[in-house]
């Protein structure tokens, strides 16, 4: 379903459109911080957004970092899910 990119992990439809994409960067040394979040408008409502927040935290962990975010939708999925790592 998802593809984890160096930097991002996301979805592309059959045609090789991006539709659902997470980006994160390393923002300090042993934290990364997502971002951003895009769902496109056919996909809303199917949880892929809280879906792609949850595969950029097991990623981030997976590498030893700490999960930050700058993206709303991100920040609130964190607090929602107790995830505080600041």
């Amino acid at each position: 379903m998802f593809v984890t990119d160096t930097d991002k992990i996301y979805m592309s439809d059959d045609k090789g459109n991006v539709i659902a994409e997470i980006d994160f960067v390393e923002t300090a040394p042993g934290i990364m911080t997502i971002e951003h979040t895009f769902v496109d408008s056919s996909l809303r409502g199917q949880g892929i957004a809280a879906k792609l927040v949850e595969a950029a935290v097991k990623e981030i962990h997976s590498r030893g970092k700490k999960v930050q975010a700058t993206c709303s939708y991100a920040a609130k999925w964190l607090r929602e899910h107790e995830i505080d790592e600041s």
